[in-house]
């Protein structure tokens, strides 16, 4: 967690972490263990596609706050 709200260079949100892990610019994925099935898994998948490692973060509530957001995040990225 500490390598996610120290990066520079990061994405917020389902779309754009399922996009750069699709696009290979993404370092590491995190994904909330409480987010909706459907979207845990889409990322997940996606990550290990991708090769990234994925990250499972206790709560969405947690992660939006580590990554500096006012609302709950279902998931992050770190970028290369």
């Amino acid at each position: 967690m500490d390598a996610l709200r120290s990066a520079r260079r990061k994405v917020v949100g389902t779309k754009q972490v399922t996009r750069a892990l699709k696009a290979g610019a993404a370092a590491r994925a995190y994904v909330a263990n409480d987010a909706d099935t459907f979207i845990y898994q889409q990322v997940v998948r996606a990550a290990e596609e991708a090769g990234v490692p994925c990250v499972r973060v206790n709560t969405m509530k947690e992660l939006g706050m580590v990554c500096g957001v006012d609302v709950s995040a279902a998931a992050a990225a770190v970028l290369k």
